[in-house]
Parts: structure tokens; sequence; C-alpha cells
């Protein structure tokens, strides 16, 4: 009964619309009223709940990777980016389809945010691909799915968001998803030289050692902010909070003094989006903080791995029906939403069948990535679309031949959890 308020209740809600934050908190409050009578609401218990479900340090880092993202993108950074990753590897079969990937990896590092990386370096990579002629159908989709390579290497958002919920190691976590990161890439690097071929799509000339070197350098200041991050973090020098700080101000410097492209104006606007942003984030995360607390006061994770024992469910069966679950869970579910709720309901099924906590986050993360490139809830898919100025039919039809790829590669990572354990193992 109570399990069914709390799926059903949620599921309305999205159905017409209500916000996440807004559905998350209006469900726990049905439950509650259900198990205890309107006249007995713990006001002061969900207050409190709310709150200590953001009292966390590791969340401190949210602000701060979206801050480094957002200044990269308005400080002159993202151009420079996509010129090297055009030196590098323009001239490979795709063209500028592999320039887009090439260069989302790299801005990968800086920023943590799918979404940051389809409107920042998106918008600089479908207008270079629109002026050298390629169809916008083709590039409006190339960016959509190599923007789902964000959130996977770190410093990534939802692996914070896991780690807080799982209490796990947020550098384990972080550093996990380097290497699936690249598997993705290369995936869908195969797929685009492939389209490439069937397109006609045109690639351009190698334009020698010495442009490459002088990319190099022009972008090297910003292409040293995801080696701070990830060798900071990999010798334990600081924690990922303190990582996402320094990527913060070092941005910052190069941003103001290095390029010279940022003003204090300019600083102002991305100050004011990153707290809004920051807000809504959090408000999801407190009011998902709550309803997670009611699904394990109301002991339906224990009910539930109790249920998948009777099953006797290998590791395998387990991982396949948690990865439909979860895809058909991001069409409709906010990722830091659908990652507070859910984790503490799948992550015990996943420990109970001896899989490990760190490579669960990264399959989890990854199967959500999928879900922001598919409607009705994908907000890359629209982010790009807007920006790409395509409907979002073309869009979603455009990003088909995507998606059997993205599957395989989430097919890889599950079942191969060595890509994201070996090099977490390195640092113990």
């Amino acid at each position: 009964m109570i399990l069914a308020i709390f799926i059903g209740a949620l599921i309305a809600l999205f159905v017409i619309g209500v916000p996440a934050a807004f559905a998350l908190g209006l469900t726990s409050l049905i439950v509650t009223v259900v198990d205890r009578g309107i006249d007995a609401i713990p006001y002061t218990i969900i207050a409190q709940r709310m709150v200590y479900g953001v009292n966390s340090f590791p969340l401190l880092a949210i602000p701060f990777f979206i801050l480094a993202g957002k200044i990269m993108n308005t400080g002159g950074v993202t151009d420079r980016i996509f010129l090297f990753a055009r030196r590098l590897v323009g001239h490979w079969r795709g063209g500028l389809g592999q320039v887009n990937i090439a260069a989302s990896v790299i801005f990968s590092g800086m920023s943590g945010s799918a979404v940051a990386d389809a409107v920042g370096i998106g918008q600089v990579e479908i207008n270079a691909m629109r002026k050298a002629g390629y169809p916008d159908d083709f590039s409006v989709a190339v960016t959509a799915a190599s923007a789902t390579i964000g959130p996977i290497i770190p410093p990534s958002i939802p692996l914070i968001v896991y780690a807080v919920i799982a209490n796990a190691s947020a550098t384990s976590l972080l550093i996990a998803g380097l290497l699936p990161g690249l598997v993705l890439a290369g995936i869908l690097m195969i797929v685009v030289a492939i389209r490439s071929r069937k397109l006609g799509v045109p690639t351009e000339n190698w334009q020698g050692l010495r442009a490459l070197t002088v990319s190099f350098f022009a972008a090297l200041p910003a292409i040293i902010t995801p080696v701070i991050i990830i060798g900071g973090m990999w010798t334990g020098v600081f924690t990922p909070t303190e990582a996402a700080a320094i990527a913060a101000v070092y941005a910052l410097i190069i941003s103001l003094l290095v390029y010279r492209e940022m003003t204090l104006a300019r600083l102002w606007v991305v100050l004011k989006e990153t707290m809004r942003e920051t807000a809504i984030i959090l408000i999801i995360i407190a009011a998902a903080a709550l309803y997670a607390w009611l699904l394990v006061f109301s002991q339906i994770p224990q009910e539930l791995v109790s249920l998948v024992d009777g099953w006797n469910l290998d590791p395998i069966m387990l991982l396949l029906l948690v990865n439909v679950f979860l895809l058909v869970i991001g069409l409709f579910m906010e990722t830091n939403a659908a990652i507070t709720i859910f984790t503490p309901m799948l992550l015990p099924l996943a420990v109970s069948v001896g899989v490990d906590p760190v490579h669960f986050g990264v399959v989890m993360v990854l199967n959500l990535m999928i879900g922001l490139l598919t409607p009705p809830v994908g907000m890359v898919l629209f982010a790009v679309a807007k920006v790409g100025d395509v409907s979002i039919n073309r869009a979603v039809t455009a990003l088909a031949p995507f998606y059997l790829p993205l599957i395989i590669a989430l097919l890889i990572v599950t079942y191969v959890p060595q890509i994201s354990l070996f090099l977490p193992s390195l640092m113990r």
C-alpha cells in the first residue's frame, strides 16, 4: 500500500507537469498523511530531514563546478578548446563530428554537467559545423550525444550527489568515471565515422604539426584544469570539494588575466546564474532526501532486498533489470532527483548480489545520461535543439542512430566492472 503511494503519487505528479522538487515534497506529504493522519504531521522532522539532506560538505563541490564551467564558457576557453580539438582530430573521418566529441571530452574535465557542455561548447560546435556545410540534424545529434560524456568524466555533479546519498567515497567515484567516459567517447567516434561515410560530410585537411602546437599552447591554460582536478584528487592533495573550489578560482584567473575575455559585468551574470542553478539542484536534493528517508523509514528497501533474494537473481540479471528500470526512469525524471530517490532503493539490491557501490554509481549515472537525450524530459535534447534551432522531432530522429551505441557502451561498462574500478583500485 505505502509503496504504491510512493510510486503512484510521484508518477502522477510528474505526468501532470509538477516540478521535481514540488512533486517529491507533495508525495512525501501524502505518504505522511496516509501513515499518521493530517493532524499528526511532524513538521519539525520534515524540515530537519530536508536540511540534513543538503548539509553535506561534498555537496559544496556543486556550485564551484557549475561556476568553473560557466566561467570557462564565457571567458574565451571554449573557443580555444574547440580549435585545439579541430587541429588534433579534424582530419579524421567525420571531421568536425570527431572534433565535437574530442572537445566535449576535454570540456568534460572542467564542467561536470551535460547541460553546460551542450549549451556552452555545444554552441561553438554547432555553429562551426553549420558554417562547414554539415547537416543541422547531424550536428545536433553529435552535440547531444557527446554532451552525455560530461557527467561521466570527472568532475561530475551527478556522481557527487550519488556519493553523498550512498555514503561512498566521492574521490573514488569521480576517478571511476574516467575510463567509462573514454569508452563512451570512443564508441561515439566510431558511430560518427560510420555516419559520416553515409552522409558524405566533409573531412578537413591536416593542418600540420605547427598549427597543432600553436593551438595546443593557446588552449594549454584551459587543458591544465582537468589535470589539476584529477591529479589533485588522485594524489590526495585535496578533496573533490577543494578541487572544485580550486577549479573555479583557476578558471577565473585564466579568464580574467590570461585570456582577458571575462569582464566584471559578465562575471556578475555568471555568479547569479550559478546561484540560481545551485538553488534548483539543492531544492531537488532536499525534497528527494525527505522522500528517500521516508522510503528507508518505511523499510521499503529491506522489503525489496527480501523480495529479490527470493528470486535468486545473479548480478548479471539484476543489473540488466536495473538498467531497464533506470532507462525508463530517465525518460520522465530529472537526473539528480532520480539519483537521490532510487539510490537508497536500488543500491542495497546491488550490494546484496555483490555489486561494488562505486561501479553501481557509474552505471546508474550513465543510465540517466541516456535519459537526457530522450523526450519528454530530456534536458540535453531540448537544450541542443534550441541551440541548433531544430525541432524536437528532428532532433530525436537524428539521434536515433546514436541510441543503440549508447546502450552498447552502457552494457560494456555494466558487465566489465574493472573499467570503472581499475583506477580507484590504484589509489588504495
